[in-house]
Order: C-alpha cells, then structure tokens, then sequence
C-alpha cells in the first residue's frame, strides 16, 4: 500500500507521535488493517477520513497504541518486586516516589498500589501514572474492570480493593486517590526526575533499537541514585552497563 511516508509525517505533524520510531513492518501492517475496516484503498484516504471524523481518529490513536494490560501481569516478577525490590527501596525512604510509565488503562499503577499497601497505609502513597492515549487514560480513571483482567489479583485485594458492579469490578476510590494520571509521549517529551521506581513494561518492544536506546537513558536519568527500573518479561536490557543500569535482579535494573 503506496504513501506510508507521507502518512508519518502528517501524523507527526498531527498528534506529535513520531511512527518512524516504531518497528515499521509491523507498525504498517496494523494501520493497513484499520484502512482495510473502513473500505478504503490508501494512507491519505485514511487520513482524510480521521480528520473529519473524531471517531476514527480516536479509534486510531488506541488501535496505535497497543493497550494489553491486566493487574499483576506476570505474577512472579510482581512478587519479587514485593518481597525484596520495595523493601530495598523503603529501607532508603518511607515515602518512594514511583512511575508507571505507558500505564495503559491503569491496571499497572493500581496494582503498584495495591502491592505497596503491605508496606505503608495508602495516604503515603503516590504513583505517577501515564499514557498517550487520552481513551485508555480516561479508562483508568472511571477504573471499570471484567473479571479476565483481575484473574491475577490476589483473592484478598480483590475484596478490600475492588467493588463488585454488575459482571465487573471498580477500583475503590482510596486506591484511585493514590494515582495521578497525566498525557505524554514518551518518544517526544521531557522525562520527569528522582524516582526510586520507574516501571515502563510491554511496550518497548514495538519501538526500534535506536529508539529504546533514547529511552533507556532516559529512563536512567529519571531515577535518583539506589533506584530500580522494572522492565516486562520480553524486554531484557543487553548489555545493560552501556546505559549504567546493572543487571539486579531479573527484570529489574539497578542505578547506583
């Protein structure tokens, strides 16, 4: 399908989300399906219509931004992350400064809160959350969830955490209270500073290396010094020492 290039460019120029820096074989081939769902032959058709129609362009920016997210994803990692990363990073302070970065529709920051509740009372803890998907960030925050995504959550956060709500499940409002949720664009903006955690897992996979490589270091300079960057379960750093982490525990890099 001819005008890929083009159609990047005005999609930079559009919403300041640089296509160029994601896998583009199989950036391609997803916008291509979305062409194929609305009966159209072309990139600038496709454009075209996103401009005239909300709907579309919103249905683009979600279908772009690849939002998979379930509560405590990948269990294992999730109790290292209880039993020995958070007590290290308490010994240090009591009120950790932590970010979830590419949040998706929440999951991921509420079950930092949920899992840090073991260790201090929920007033004392504050989570960054955030997204570039206006759609998925505005789903965290009404914090509706089917019972699939919750298969993971232990039975006894399900009932202090969560309200029943027809076949679903809402997040208690004490636990939203403890996330802030804000828009960005990890490929474009400015990276907040001094966390003692910064969680960014399952989405840099679909950008490329010269891409990751960027983030990384920024994600490093994020962190203050004695703090941990926890990665998803496909998205091991090589040569980890090339950006100053070192590899602590599996998943997790340590930033001295």
């Amino acid at each position: 399908m001819e005008g890929y290039d083009q159609f990047k460019e005005k999609i930079f120029a559009k919403t300041k989300l640089d296509l160029s820096l994601y896998k583009e074989r199989q950036m391609k081939r997803r916008i291509e399906s979305l062409i194929s769902r609305h009966g159209l032959q072309d990139f600038e058709s496709y454009f075209q219509l996103m401009n005239r129609d909300k709907d579309v362009y919103d249905e683009f920016v979600n279908y772009l931004t690849i939002n998979v997210s379930e509560f405590y994803r990948n269990p294992a990692q999730w109790e290292m992350l209880r039993s020995e990363v958070f007590p290290a990073i308490l010994k240090r302070t009591k009120r950790p400064k932590i970010w979830s970065a590419a949040c998706s529709t929440g999951e991921e920051p509420y079950s930092l809160v949920m899992c840090l509740s073991e260790f201090l009372p929920l007033r004392d803890i504050k989570i960054l959350a955030v997204d570039f998907d206006s759609e998925a960030l505005n789903k965290a925050q009404i914090g509706m969830y089917n019972e699939k995504s919750i298969k993971n959550v232990p039975p006894a956060y399900v009932e202090r955490f969560f309200e029943p709500v027809g076949k679903g499940y809402r997040i208690k409002d004490d636990v939203k209270n403890c996330v802030e949720f804000k828009k960005m664009n990890l490929l474009r903006d400015d990276y907040p500073k001094g966390f003692d955690l910064v969680v960014c897992r399952n989405v840099m996979i679909y950008f490329t290396e010269e891409a990751k490589d960027e983030m990384y270091r920024k994600f490093y300079e994020s962190l203050s010094p004695d703090s941990y960057f926890f990665v998803g379960s496909t998205e091991q750093i090589i040569q980890p020492q090339r950006y100053k982490f070192e590899s602590n525990r599996t998943f997790f890099y340590y930033k001295k």
